[in-house]
């Protein structure tokens, strides 16, 4: 560990971008981080994804499937600014790493696939950024492969996406004969030469695609206007807009996220990311761009206060991983206003308490860099936080802040695990609590009537990533059980129980009474908890108390021990007693009257509903959409996707269990596919039975 660093002083607020790259798996998305690390200094050597020396990729596991698991963050510097970037996931069964780096990120480099354009999981992370309103840059990569096509991965960006799109360089060539690319901004042709295309060549546009590139530049120009009086002015006036202008359109553009420059490249054969990364600095938002972020009162939703980012306004910043370290847990926060110094107390506002950083480090993958302080817009990882969760606040407790936590997909996919001794038993239930705290898409829960430990994830890459973390990483003696889909209850209509605990603990009379009404809820919201009843039958103090209770029967799930989603719980009564009453009573009262509300509105079971998307050649669209009829699927069409065909459709996951073995084997080992969560529904009769008779 290197001793504590000051702040370097090019880190200034106008000079730092963050932002992340992000992807569909196989994209080339890690691989153009690596030529990033190389380009700006920060490495020596190009690591590669496929010969498993990729540092972004430091988990053993990533190294083995030459896939991106976790988000890995670094610092680097470029043109006289820090960039602070993460390198996301492109798996949807590690989608959460995905959402909780775009909630705390200004800007994104979405990378896609030039031969493929728009895929499956490019659709999931440009939602995921929309919905945070994050700037985005265009990447087309993969251009020296065969298949490859420019225009029309830029037109599934427009078609599929959304997108308007204005592509600011544009390659020169294709697969074998791609050449280099054109900025047509400066009118160069760009080479790349040196043994790792350091080196960027700017020569004249050569005269073969002179006149194309002329109307390309044009047709930046006339997308620029629709944005920019300015250029539209001159545009209208036939004048020719100065590259000052240009950049300046671009940028008032591109912060609003109306606007997605695209770019050009091949990251394996070294050409197109110096352009990239200059687009990154000139475009992408700096955390004074951003502007104040907004969050609450604690205690007082409805009563909204901001923070600039400014190093001297009050401290708040927003925890969004964890990662379980041996020498302490690494709490990773973006700061968005303040200055953090190490060992000072922060307060955590859902907690309620306070917790210390006793480190500050700057992260570059797995290695860090100790800090004095951190300041607004730094990104930086924290050592010594005890109870802070993902999504928590951290702030002055003498001007609290609660801002939006980040919300996450419920799990679709569990399996049992039993430790082989009793003596593995303490040392299973630690090790699980800790990677639950790492990821908030993987639950751990004992069943009820079995006493087996069920853990529940995303997927099943999901799940054996997990499983071989906690056997080989963690060294956990347990057998494990085969994958099943996680199931929810929820209610069919509205349901009142009333429920009276009178119980003699510890020598000490226990007593509440709690009348709750539950409803279904809107989808996707999870537990909603209100309190009606009037003060004098359930006293305030006591509320926390029965919404407790409430979600804890929720999460217990009922006799099948499924978790309760989507519904609406209100405290309508009760009664306390004057001297017998405790919180303890209450929680147990409502949680019986949680499951005796859910009885009188009536239960049904739910299962996950996925979307899939198969890529295929053309020889066997039809073997697959015959399969996946057969397995229940509602197909809603496909399209074609360079030379291969992109089926879509919707069907339950109990069906999909395997079904990559099968894809394989129906397709020659040529087809690949994608699943995420597209909700919940109620399992068929059949099924049902099934379920009650098993379990």
């Amino acid at each position: 560990m290197e001793p504590p660093t000051a702040k370097p002083p090019a880190a200034k607020l106008e000079n730092l971008r963050n932002f992340g790259i992000v992807a569909h798996i196989d994209a080339g998305k890690t691989t153009t981080t690596e030529r990033i690390l190389f380009y700006t200094g920060k490495e020596h050597a190009i690591g590669e994804v496929h010969e498993g020396s990729a540092k972004m990729d430091y988990l053993e596991e990533e190294q083995e499937r030459g896939i991106t698991i976790t988000a890995a963050a670094t610092t680097i510097r470029w043109g006289g600014s820090t960039l602070n970037l993460i390198d996301t996931p492109g798996h949807v069964d590690f989608t959460a790493e995905v959402e909780r780096s775009l909630r705390v990120l200004d800007g994104a480099v979405v990378v896609f696939d030039g031969v493929h354009g728009v895929e499956a999981q490019s659709e999931t992370v440009w939602r995921q950024a929309d919905h945070y309103g994050v700037p985005r840059l265009c990447f087309i990569n993969k251009m020296d492969r065969g298949g490859a096509d420019y225009d029309h991965s830029v037109e599934t960006i427009q078609s599929r996406l959304g997108g308007r799109t204005v592509p600011l360089t544009v390659p020169v060539g294709a697969a074998t004969e791609f050449r280099g690319i054109v900025d047509l901004i400066t009118r160069e042709f760009l080479t790349f030469e040196g043994e790792q295309g350091e080196t960027v060549v700017r020569a004249p546009i050569p005269d073969a695609v002179a006149d194309e590139m002329e109307l390309r530049r044009g047709e930046l120009i006339e997308g620029l206007a629709d944005f920019s009086d300015e250029i539209a002015e001159v545009y209208l006036e036939g004048g020719e807009p100065t590259e000052a202008q240009i950049h300046k359109a671009l940028r008032e553009a591109v912060l609003t996220a109306r606007l997605f420059p695209v770019l050009a490249g091949t990251a394996l054969k070294n050409a197109g990311v110096q352009p990239l990364l200059d687009a990154v600095v000139a475009y992408l938002p700096s955390p004074l761009d951003v502007g104040a972020v907004e969050g609450h009162v604690p205690g007082k939703p409805d009563k909204v206060i901001a923070r600039k980012p400014d190093a001297k306004e009050p401290l708040c910043a927003l925890a969004f991983k964890i990662i379980t370290d041996r020498h302490g847990d690494l709490v990773f926060a973006r700061i968005y206003s303040g200055t953090l110094k190490q060992g000072k107390g922060m307060f955590n506002p859902r907690l309620g308490k306070h917790e210390r950083a006793m480190r500050i480090l700057r992260m570059h993958a797995e290695e860090r860099q100790q800090l004095e302080t951190a300041e607004a817009g730094d990104i930086v990882a924290l050592v010594g936080l005890k109870q802070t969760a993902t999504g928590d606040t951290l702030c002055d407790k003498a001007d609290p802040i609660a801002l939006e936590s980040i919300a996450f997909p419920e799990p679709v996919i569990s399996m049992a695990i039993e430790p082989k001794s009793t003596a593995d038993r303490t040392k299973m239930d630690e090790c699980l609590g800790k990677m639950a705290r790492e990821d908030p898409t993987f639950r751990v829960r004992t069943d009820d009537e079995t006493g087996q430990t069920i853990i529940a994830g995303m997927g099943e890459l999901h799940l054996e990533v997990l499983k071989n973390r906690l056997l080989r990483d963690f060294k956990v003696q347990a057998n494990v059980g085969n994958p099943r889909v996680a199931h929810r209850y929820t209610v069919r209509g509205e349901g009142r129980a009333s429920h009276t605990f009178e119980r003699l603990i510890a020598g000490v009379e226990q007593t509440a009474t709690v009348e709750l009404t539950v409803r279904p809820g809107a989808e996707g919201s999870g537990v909603v908890f209100r309190a009606e009843a009037p003060p004098e039958t359930v006293p305030p103090s006591f509320v926390p108390s029965v919404e407790e209770g409430a979600r804890f029967a929720a999460d217990g799930g009922l006799d099948l021990g499924f978790p309760v989603i989507d519904v609406e719980v209100v405290l309508v009564g009760g009664r306390a007693h004057e001297t017998d009453s405790t919180d303890v009573a209450f929680q147990a009262a409502a949680g019986e009257a949680f499951r005796e509300a859910c009885e009188a509105g009536g239960v049904m079971i739910l299962e996950p509903l996925m979307h899939v998307a198969v890529s295929t050649p053309m020889d066997f669209v039809g073997p697959v959409s015959s399969d996946l009829i057969r397995r229940g699927a509602h197909l809603e069409g496909d399209e074609l996707q360079g030379d291969l065909r992109l089926i879509r459709g919707t069907v339950a996951l109990r069906e999909m269990f395997g079904y990559s073995t099968t894809v394989r084997s129906l397709t020659q080992g040529r087809a690949g596919y994608s699943m995420e969560p597209a909700g919940w529904r109620e399992v068929p009769a059949a099924e049902a039975k099934r379920l009650l008779f098993l379990d």
